[in-house]
């Protein structure tokens, strides 16, 4: 009967008991690969994932946001500028960035621009015979702004289409030499870096407990007298990577500024301290790039005595430095303690237990001891 044997191969299943059965071999070689392979995985448990991988602790990514302030005056004194003092509202553009800041070092200045109509500059590839050879109303990406269909002259033995545009248009195309805001090399920047691993709930930031108030006002970062002062000297900076500054001051570049954060939290939280490098970004083989160094435009807006709107155009060289932040956190000893505290509370609170582990001090209430 298909029901009886069922019925009979379920109560064999249940009430039987099976135990394996150890045979040992005695054979050398058998021995000998067998004890060769525990060996083989032992060592990959504890060389491979234990001491190289750690993988006995648990680790956690950072959560970083970067407070940059910059200080210090250039003095110039040329024949295009005459003699003017330069301090960190001239020459920080933007005054405020996402973890980076601009330092102009160098530039060229167009004055007194207004939107009027002028000749094409020769270099843009708008040179003319005649009328015919100028599209009205063209605008071309090379051009400095709208073609009015006119020839006119540039200069004697040249011509070149008219353009509604803000005139003069820029026409000094080499850059000074030496760099005008070559002082920037003295200049400062104090960096404040708040991190957070929150797997762990740790904060931190690189001004540590012991950096007192004065402290900040002497101090100036060195990599090997003043490791952990957050003030840093801009020409130090750049001669980390290998460069010289006032070579750099005359195109510009980039530059990085690396805040590595690797804390071990089974530690004193004193020996979770930054560690700062820096790298150029750009390629600094200025021959072999096209478009080298770092620059852009920008421009001043007033009304001139005519009540004209009037502009000064600068075309801004100078050093952008990105502040990179990154690193890990890693637990096990002093979080497995934590964890293993937080559950024994736990459990002891469900039962009715006050408890307090740090004086030891425990309160039982009878009542609900006795229901547990």
């Amino acid at each position: 009967m298909p029901l009886r044997e069922t019925c009979c191969s379920v109560c064999d299943f249940i009430l039987e008991y099976d135990t394996p059965r150890i045979v040992l071999i005695k054979n050398k070689k058998v021995g000998l690969i067998n004890r060769l392979v525990q060996l083989v995985i032992l060592s990959y448990i504890i060389g491979w994932v234990l001491i190289w991988r750690k993988g006995y602790q648990d680790f956690d990514s950072i959560v970083s946001s970067v407070i940059i302030k910059v200080k210090g005056v250039a003095f110039v004194n040329s024949s295009g500028f005459g003699e003017r003092l330069w301090d960190s509202a001239d020459y920080i553009i933007p005054p405020e960035q996402e973890s980076s800041f601009f330092v102009m070092t160098n530039l060229i200045r167009t004055e007194n621009q207004t939107q009027g109509h002028c000749p094409e500059l020769p270099k843009n590839g708008f040179n003319c015979t005649s009328d015919s050879n100028c599209t009205a109303g063209l605008i071309d990406p090379h051009s400095s702004g709208v073609l009015t269909g006119k020839c006119v002259t540039f200069n004697e033995g040249v011509k070149t289409c008219e353009v509604l545009a803000w005139c003069p248009l820029e026409s000094q195309t080499v850059f000074p030499n030496p760099a005008l805001l070559g002082g920037a090399e003295n200049f400062t920047v104090l960096i404040k870096n708040n991190i957070r691993f929150p797997q762990f709930n740790f904060s931190k930031r690189n001004i540590l407990p012991n950096i007192s108030a004065s402290y900040l006002k002497t101090c100036v970062f060195n990599r090997t007298k003043e490791p952990y002062c957050p003030i840093f000297r801009l020409g130090d900076i750049v001669r980390e990577t290998g460069d010289k500054f006032q070579e750099l001051a005359l195109q510009g570049g980039v530059i990085g500024i690396l805040i590595k954060w690797n804390c071990n939290l089974d530690r004193s939280a004193s020996e979770c301290v930054p560690q700062y490098t820096f790298q150029r970004l750009d390629n600094r083989n200025v021959d072999e790039t096209v478009s080298p160094g770092y620059n852009f435009r920008y421009a001043k807006y007033y009304e001139n005595s005519a009540g004209k709107e009037t502009r000064t155009l600068i075309k801004a060289y100078g050093i952008r430095f990105e502040v990179e932040v990154f690193g890990k956190v890693m637990c096990v000893l002093r979080c497995l303690r934590s964890q293993f505290r937080d559950s024994l509370a736990q459990g002891v609170e469900d039962c009715g237990f006050k408890l307090h582990i740090g004086t030891r001090e425990l309160t039982v209430q009878a009542d609900t001891l006795m229901q547990c």
